[in-house]
């Protein structure tokens, strides 16, 4: 599985957990995120993730930044892409399983790292359940 993760710079150590996960899995990524805390702009790593998934590069993307929403709000304006703020696993697996969501949106300052590592791995193992939803997610494009 194709994985795209991208960060500003309140989630460096964020991505460095989770990247260190994902590649035990076996999973390939592609990091667009900076390294450093020194304060840069969420759209500048958000877009690639973005771009990555709603092309079909990527299978998912991960984007991380201080509250989760600009980033989140950032990737949304792309088409095929449905980012989901998460800030417990419980959400993550219902934005999967309701929304298909495609990309999960971490906010840095309020979740732990095993959170957000925790988070990742149940949005990765969880199945769109379709059906009713699909109705749903059909209707979320512009």
């Amino acid at each position: 599985m194709k994985i795209s993760i991208g960060n500003d710079h309140a989630g460096p150590e964020y991505k460095k957990a989770i990247v260190e996960m994902l590649q035990a899995k076996g999973f390939e990524v592609t990091n667009y995120g900076t390294d450093s805390a020194a304060s840069v702009d969420y759209p500048d790593f958000g877009h690639p993730v973005a771009t990555d998934v709603a092309e079909g590069k990527a299978d998912f993307g991960i984007i991380i930044c201080g509250s989760g929403n600009g980033i989140a709000m950032t990737a949304n304006k792309h088409q095929k892409v449905r980012a989901a703020l998460c800030w417990i696993k419980e959400i993550a697996a219902l934005a999967r399983q309701h929304n298909d969501a495609n990309i999960i949106s971490i906010p840095a300052r309020y979740t732990s790292i095993a959170q957000a590592v925790e988070m990742v791995d149940t949005f990765l193992t969880t199945e769109f359940e379709g059906g009713r939803h699909q109705t749903r997610v059909d209707k979320i494009s512009c």
